[in-house]
């Protein structure tokens, strides 16, 4: 099978536009900026999906829906929060359609525009603040913890599959709090649910942080991140955690009854992950042939293949797989028996290894006779004989050790691409030539960053938490710094 991949080294844009075609995971839409996502790559996003949503559970969320159409007036009523979102808003303004007089098709009808235009939501805070203002009234009703899972629309002009499209799926957690210490633990606690989700089931090892005042959410006191790096040395942003203060509780005029009945303000916090982290997945660990797909998050964990002349052999390996394929299940391992019969065994072995399969087995007449199976593992490509009778044992064990295998290769390629500079000089050759995590003194000014910005595009990613103090110059200003900040390009 030719994959007619480009190579990473060559032009690592263009080889993750084709990986991602090419292994049937997205293509693009008719609307501009928005993808379909084909069932390969959904398939993998429910396994995402299942797995947060587990974990929100087990913290005590319960998931809700709220519309996707938001009054405009909503919007207004957090100022930083609509001047955050205002360029990226789709607006409606009509409700109905009708035939054009000269037959060349539907209209908007003008008589049908809307007494108030509706924002197709970029993100619920507002919606959803308006709501809960009905639903507490007493120290009684809190904590309210509350994800929904939901599409969202930031108008983009530079699209990219998963990584950034107008259309895209996400979770969004929606919490309310009697107080502010109550509303910062919660904040905390879900960044390190998503981290607990990068790296112990992405395989993606992340830096945790909190984001400037600059790259702030829109209406938020603080933003606390998960930082992860890309084989190209760019940045990727994997998810975010917002403490909101009482901001839109203010803005939406949410209260309750304390327990001595005096009213008082709700603490709130957001945070949310999205289809972005399937464009992690893919960057974080494949190859020039195609997916490295982590086991725990793999729609498919073993593909089996036959090897074999005639149906007599092929009846003979299929009976044999049945009860591999019955006690593998039974450990809620994933297997599929690629019986195909139009494509030969390279074919299908090249199929797979592209769509990222950990692990595939070879079974011809053969191995039958001599009790043994050929076993592949994708991350190393890795092959050797085993045993048919300990074969469950034998990939249960492999598919840890790649899950481990996968996240020490990622996690030694970030440490050896954190790198520290202490000139502006530096800074630029570091950027220029080697890429990662630059760890730089910063003055702590807005006006600093942006013009490192403007003269880099390299960005603070965060201010890792538990940063030690040390004290230096700015980079740029020369200016007093107690700590070195993260910058780096990013996606």
């Amino acid at each position: 099978m030719a994959k007619g991949l480009p190579k990473r080294s060559d032009d690592y844009s263009a080889w993750y536009n084709e990986l991602v075609k090419k292994a049937d995971l997205a293509e693009n839409s008719a609307v501009r900026g928005c993808m379909v996502i084909k069932p390969y790559g959904y398939a993998i996003w429910e396994k995402m999906q299942q797995t947060l949503d587990k974990m929100f559970k087990d913290t005590g969320h319960s998931n809700a829906y709220f519309p996707l159409l938001i009054p405009k007036s909503y919007l207004s009523k957090e100022a930083d929060h609509v001047d955050g979102f205002a360029k990226e808003c789709a607006v409606v303004t009509h409700y109905r359609l009708k035939n054009a007089e000269d037959g060349s098709g539907v209209v908007v009808d003008p008589e049908a525009k809307l007494d108030e235009e509706l924002i197709v939501r970029p993100t619920s805070e507002t919606v959803i603040w308006s709501t809960y203002k009905n639903w507490i009234q007493s120290y009684r009703d809190l904590p309210l913890l509350v994800n929904q899972w939901a599409n969202v629309m930031r108008w983009e002009m530079r699209t990219r599959l998963f990584l950034r499209t107008s259309e895209f799926l996400w979770q969004e957690g929606h919490t309310a709090h009697a107080t502010e210490s109550e509303a910062i633990a919660e904040t905390k606690q879900m960044l390190e649910v998503y981290a607990d989700f990068a790296e112990n089931f992405m395989g993606v090892p992340v830096v945790k942080g909190v984001k400037t005042a600059n790259e702030r959410f829109a209406g938020a006191v603080d933003t606390f991140c998960i930082e992860a790096m890309m084989q190209d040395g760019k940045a990727l942003q994997a998810g975010t955690s917002h403490f909101l203060g009482q901001n839109f509780a203010k803005a939406f005029d949410v209260k309750f009854s304390d327990k001595d009945n005096k009213l008082e303000h709700v603490w709130g916090t957001s945070w949310g992950v999205s289809t972005r982290l399937m464009g992690a997945l893919i960057m974080a660990h494949s190859d020039d042939e195609g997916l490295v797909l982590p086991p725990k998050l793999a729609p498919i964990q073993v593909v089996i293949v036959p090897i074999y002349k005639g149906q007599e052999q092929l009846d003979a390996i299929a009976e044999k797989v049945k009860v591999i394929q019955k006690e593998l299940q039974a450990l809620n391992i994933s297997v599929k028996f690629d019986d195909r019969d139009a494509l030969r065994p390279g074919f299908k072995f090249a199929d797979w290894e592209l769509k990222g399969v950990p692990v595939r087995m070879a079974m011809g007449q053969r191995d039958l006779e001599n009790g043994t199976v050929e076993i592949a593992r994708r991350d190393t490509k890795e092959k050797n004989t085993y045993q048919l009778d300990n074969v469950v044992e034998t990939v249960q064990q492999l598919l840890e050790d790649i899950q481990a295998n996968i996240y020490q290769k990622a996690f030694d390629y970030r440490e050896s691409h954190i790198t520290k500079a202490d000139t502006f000089d530096e800074f630029k050759d570091l950027l220029e030539n080697k890429g990662g995590f630059i760890a730089a003194h910063w003055d702590g000014t807005g006006e600093t960053e942006d013009k490192i910005k403007e003269l880099t595009k390299a960005t603070i990613r965060c201010i890792p938490l538990n940063n030690e103090q040390e004290e230096g110059a700015c980079i740029y200003t020369g200016k007093p710094s107690t700590q070195r900040v993260l910058f780096a390009k990013a996606y």
